[in-house]
């Protein structure tokens, strides 16, 4: 496909990728529709060394070298959706007291 961007033309090549017809599949609104699988799967192309100002860095590069294990991400998300439900509460109870006319001291 040829393509121009500010005057300049370029050729796009499109990365092929053969299929197989799966069993799967149905009508939708009057159309037969079937799943694909892919032959292969697709190669990621590498990623490349940018430099901005001097500095060369990846594009996608994690910003942690030392990942956390998954019990330490598992106890972070159950902690906080702990406490989101705690404020969630706290705010109930303190609209509901408002409209009691209740202090909020005696809560």
């Amino acid at each position: 496909m040829k393509l121009s961007y500010r005057g300049i033309s370029y050729e796009q090549a499109a990365p092929a990728t053969e299929t197989t017809p799966a069993e799967t599949g149905g009508k939708y609104r009057g159309c037969d529709w079937r799943f694909r699988n892919l032959k292969k799967p697709p190669v990621l192309q590498p990623t490349r060394n940018l430099v901005y100002r001097g500095v060369t860095y990846n594009r996608g590069e994690a910003a942690e070298t030392n990942p956390t294990p998954i019990t330490q991400q598992a106890r972070r998300l159950f902690l906080n959706r702990q406490q989101e439900q705690r404020n969630r509460q706290q705010a109930m109870l303190n609209r509901s007291s408002a409209e009691v006319g209740l202090p909020l001291e005696t809560l």
